[in-house]
């Protein structure tokens, strides 16, 4: 008789997950069956959704408090993964901060705070859990970019150019790894209703004034991105009107896309 167990997905690492996209994935990835790692700096927001999650989807679900902008922060995370022999079948790079504003208004160290979350802590993460997954022969990686990827964003410099990071990493590995049993997928959802957003829109007048129908919607961006990962779909870009404009960016030439976000940019001021 075949063993139940070896039918039983995998264990989901998910940074970011204590609220928006990653709370959202992690109760995807838990109604599709996997345990969760659910990882973030707020001990007692996971601990509470840890609870539910377990409660409704009879799943284990262990919480991970960390800051993973700390330069030794995903080695650490590893590290406990390896003692508790908890072999991470998918891991999920939701965790990221976003800052709205004139790239010289900004604070250096915020800045640096974008890149050290964004790029050097996703990149960590990617170093230390893939290679296991490559030597077991098996693996998903999700890794949650932007629409901002695709182009230059003005008032969001600094966060479109870390996304942009993102999405050329995961393109990149994705076509290393090809035949290794392990796919990288990017996600690349649009503007999305989570607390990141409420936080930009309360410092930004441009942000209040996007219509409803451009701003989507947590639980259905992290469907799309679940099944994108299970999949291996490398990009995934959630939500018609945002594949349009992807799309539409991709024809048209750098100089002109340039002019026109500036010039909507200001128009919105």
């Amino acid at each position: 008789m075949a063993d139940p167990a070896a039918h039983k997905p995998g264990i989901a690492l998910i940074t970011g997950a204590s609220s928006g996209i990653g709370e959202a994935l992690a109760a995807r990835f838990a109604r599709a069956g996997h345990d969760l790692v659910l990882v973030a700096r707020s001990a007692d927001k996971l601990k509470a959704l840890a609870q539910s999650l377990s409660a409704q989807h009879a799943v284990k679900v262990w919480t991970a408090p960390a800051d993973l902008s700390l330069p030794d922060a995903p080695a650490k995370l590893h590290a406990a993964m390896k003692r508790a022999r908890r072999p991470i079948d998918v891991l999920v790079n939701n965790a990221g901060v976003l800052e709205h504003g004139d790239f010289v208004t900004m604070d250096p160290a915020r800045h640096q705070q974008l890149i050290n979350l964004n790029v050097a802590g996703l990149t960590a993460m990617l170093a230390h859990f893939v290679p296991p997954m490559v030597a077991r022969g098996r693996g998903r990686v999700l890794n949650v970019a932007s629409i901002a990827s695709f182009q230059p964003v003005p008032s969001l410099a600094t966060y479109a150019a870390t996304k942009a990071y993102v999405l050329s990493l995961t393109e990149s590995m994705s076509e290393e790894l090809k035949g290794s049993g392990v796919t990288l997928t990017a996600l690349c959802p649009g503007v999305t209703a989570t607390g990141m957003l409420s936080s930009a829109v309360a410092g930004s007048s441009e942000l209040s004034k996007l219509p409803k129908f451009m701003i989507g919607d947590a639980e259905r961006v992290a469907n799309d991105g679940f099944e994108a990962c299970m999949a291996g779909t490398v990009i995934k870009v959630p939500g018609v009107v945002n594949l349009a404009s992807i799309l539409s960016a991709r024809a048209t030439p750098k100089w002109l896309l340039r002019r026109v976000s500036g010039a909507v940019v200001r128009a919105m001021r």
